[in-house]
């Protein structure tokens, strides 16, 4: 098979991709072009070889090099309304907006509904020569928009870093330390049953995190039954807390870790709606830490992330990448707790 040192300076083809992946040519326009019925095991040995080879469809990619937009897009796979309370993605793009500015970069940002929306809107930013390059958020497992995008020749930064190959930097930050810090704080303080609200499991972020709140809880020796999917929203948060606060005495949790803070202010007020007193009978600790956090009755216990330093990496990161062709993946600070009055001693019985 070929690899790049043997293309003897030349640039490689689809056809070297498609001999490296051990597949044919039509499978690789398959996944560059984010087409289904590819199988993940065939996707990732063609995004592995198009790594290898670093390898775009020269169309597209000479195209845009003749014309830049000057202009990063972020393309949000939810409802517009939805970032209205969402207490990520605020100030994230904040940060992201700071860092595009120093070089008179527009952010172009989209928001779509279903698969199908979300492959048109990318091709179509790049054929009308809308974007430069994107920052890809969200990601889910197998993501097909890290072979899209390559295929159509466009650059893209990726938050967090993708589960299969990908020919793109990215810029991300370890969940398991705040997590582990969390599920800790509330052992010490005497919690045996915790448990979790986590967002959906096809987003790779979310696996993450309840994988580490299970690992952490299973070094303690504690049971990993009770955790419950949410989507995020203010609504999933206060659904899932009810859910588990109906569980009956021995099995309801004296303390919940949400994926988020959003969830984690909607399920402690359910849980002070239903008598439940925060953090007397029930301790709650948030993910992100938002501003609002702090200012909460009672203030947010939290795992710190920071949104906007992290939209700003994310975009002086694709500056990087559209100015020089390349650029390194990097890693931010670890997550880590901040404590605050939302979580407590576990009650003497439930």
């Amino acid at each position: 098979m070929p690899a790049q040192a043997e293309l003897h300076g030349r640039r490689p083809t689809i056809t070297d991709v498609a001999r490296l992946a051990g597949t044919s040519r039509g499978t690789v326009s398959f996944v560059v072009n984010g087409r289904p019925g590819v199988a993940p095991a065939t996707r990732e040995r063609v995004l592995a070889a198009m790594a290898e080879l670093q390898w775009t469809p020269s169309r597209p990619a000479r195209a845009l090099s003749h014309r830049r937009a000057d202009a990063v897009g972020l393309v949000l796979a939810r409802e517009p309304r939805a970032l209205g309370s969402d207490t990520f993605f605020a100030p994230f793009i904040g940060g992201l907006e700071s860092a595009l500015q120093r070089t008179g970069q527009s952010l172009v940002l989209r928001f779509v509904a279903g698969d199908e929306a979300e492959r048109r809107t990318y091709e179509e930013l790049v054929s009308q020569r809308q974007v430069d390059g994107f920052v890809l958020s969200d990601l889910r497992h197998d993501d097909p928009r890290v072979g899209l995008v390559a295929g159509l020749g466009a650059q893209a930064v990726t938050l967090d870093r993708p589960d299969l190959a990908s020919p793109f930097p990215s810029v991300s930050r370890a969940d398991e330390p705040g997590v582990t810090a969390a599920v800790d704080h509330l052992v010490a303080h005497g919690h045996e049953r915790i448990a979790h609200v986590g967002g959906p499991a096809h987003y790779v972020h979310a696996t993450r995190r309840r994988e580490a709140w299970q690992r952490a809880m299973r070094r303690h020796g504690l049971p990993v039954d009770r955790h419950v999917e949410a989507d995020f929203t203010a609504a999933g948060g206060a659904m899932a807390t009810s859910r588990l606060l109906a569980l009956g005495d021995g099995e309801r949790p004296t303390a919940i870790l949400f994926d988020n803070d959003l969830m984690a202010a909607s399920g402690a007020a359910v849980a002070q709606r239903l008598g439940f007193d925060v953090p007397g009978r029930l301790s709650v600790v948030g993910y992100d830490d938002a501003e609002i956090s702090a200012y909460l009755n009672p203030p947010l216990t939290s795992v710190r992330t920071d949104p906007f330093s992290w939209g700003r990496i994310a975009g002086l990161l694709v500056l990087e990448l559209l100015a020089n062709g390349s650029a390194s993946s990097q890693e931010m600070p670890a997550s880590e707790l901040v404590v605050r009055a939302s979580s407590g001693p576990a009650p003497a019985a439930v």
